[in-house]
């Protein structure tokens, strides 16, 4: 029974190894929660902590350093957009909110909301960084 077990542990957590070889941030928070689960909980908790590690390792994943840069080089809009909730990476913007692509970089806009810096993934309206 331990070995059936162990086997399906390692199956599931092999299944979602492979699927976080996509995503760099992902493989990273895999890794680490899987580590950290097995730690605490043996198979099966490496198994649970890839799992949440991967979740976190995506929501957290900082832009590239020049995506960065580009966005603090922008001159700042006369006025910027003021929304009633805090602003946190991981969550989506408010939809009301009009987003700026960068160059080069599809997969990254920015805005200037509550006057602070914020870049977002455009496909899901997540907030990747807030630049402080």
């Amino acid at each position: 029974m331990k070995n059936v077990i162990l086997a399906s542990c390692a199956l599931v957590a092999a299944s979602f190894a492979t699927a976080a070889v996509a995503q760099e941030g992902t493989m990273s928070g895999a890794a680490g929660g899987a580590v950290t689960g097995a730690i605490v909980g043996g198979p099966i908790g490496a198994a649970v902590g890839g799992i949440a590690g991967a979740a976190l390792g995506t929501a957290i994943d900082p832009p590239p350093p020049e995506v960065v840069t580009y966005v603090q080089a922008q001159p700042a809009p006369a006025t910027t957009v003021v929304v009633e909730r805090q602003i946190e990476v991981g969550q989506p913007i408010p939809e009301t909110v009009v987003l700026t692509p960068v160059p080069d970089h599809s997969n990254y806009s920015y805005a200037v909301v509550n006057e602070q810096r914020v870049i977002v993934d455009p496909q899901t309206g997540t907030v990747v960084q807030i630049i402080q």
